[in-house]
């Protein structure tokens, strides 16, 4: 009876570890199926890349240029930043630096000459092309050059990264492939298939989209470009949560109640032998 007790124990012990422990390779792999997917698909979805939509609270840099540069020159809001002259005073004719225009929550900013402009849910090519037609043939006879980024542009990453954090993107372009290696690639605790994704719309509402990126259909969504102030959250995988679990103590105290128990059966079989 004592031997038969001792395999249970060791049975179950055994199963636990097994069962805690154990994963299959296939869960840790990206994009699987990828040889399956058109080519066009994937096309289609690069091409949009970078024309991101223009919402509240949005920072962005607008420079006019024209062929004519002192013709150009009002259209673009700057600023001159002082240098420290060869005597170590300052030089008020320093630098030019460009100043950043606030979206307000009107969704407008105010342009030099043109006054206020109307621009939330616009992108950023069309924002361009509106600017640049106002601006010629009214005030310039040649078109102008009309260049907008975003300052702004920022993607949260939570969860199980290998380095979770805010990612910055300085040219206003952001893909899913490369937030994830930005930020550390996902640990191999990290659910592959359920990726929770945050986004604020438009018109200020906030849906929620979940991706598998070990499919490889996932960069031929809507959702592999990402827009600002995204998030992105990587929930623990069932192993990981089996590793992080425990019992109430209420539990935990019967188990070493039943645990003792067990010591003192044992001990009485080895006395009655």
């Amino acid at each position: 009876m004592n031997m038969n007790i001792k395999k249970l124990f060791l049975l179950a012990a055994i199963s636990l570890v097994l069962v805690s422990c154990g994963t299959s390779g296939k869960e840790v792999v990206y994009v699987q199926n990828i040889d399956q997917l058109p080519p066009e698909a994937i096309a289609a979805a690069t091409t949009q890349a970078g024309d991101f939509t223009i919402r509240p609270g949005d920072m962005l840099q607008i420079n006019v240029s024209s062929t004519n540069a002192d013709a150009a020159r009002p259209f673009n809001k700057i600023q001159y930043v002082p240098r420290i002259g060869e005597s170590g005073g300052f030089n008020t004719l320093g630098d030019m630096s460009s100043v950043f225009y606030l979206v307000d929550d009107d969704g407008s900013i105010d342009f030099p000459i043109l006054g206020k402009l109307h621009i939330k849910g616009m992108t950023k090519n069309s924002l361009e092309e509106y600017i640049a037609s106002l601006i010629y043939p009214r005030y310039l006879i040649d078109k102008p050059n009309v260049e907008c980024r975003i300052q702004n542009f920022r993607v949260f990453c939570l969860g199980d990264f290998g380095s979770p954090g805010v990612i910055q993107a300085e040219n206003g372009r952001l893909n899913l492939v490369e937030a994830i290696a930005r930020a550390g690639d996902l640990s191999f605790q990290g659910q592959r298939n359920n990726i929770l994704l945050i986004r604020t719309n438009d018109s200020g509402q906030r849906t929620v989209k979940r991706i598998d990126i070990t499919d490889a259909r996932f960069m031929a969504s809507p959702e592999f470009n990402l827009q600002q102030n995204d998030i992105l959250y990587v929930e623990p995988n069932k192993y990981k949560k089996r590793s992080i679990w425990s019992l109430p103590p209420l539990y935990t105290a019967s188990v070493g109640i039943f645990g003792t128990a067990m010591s003192v059966l044992n001990f009485i079989l080895l006395l009655t032998k």
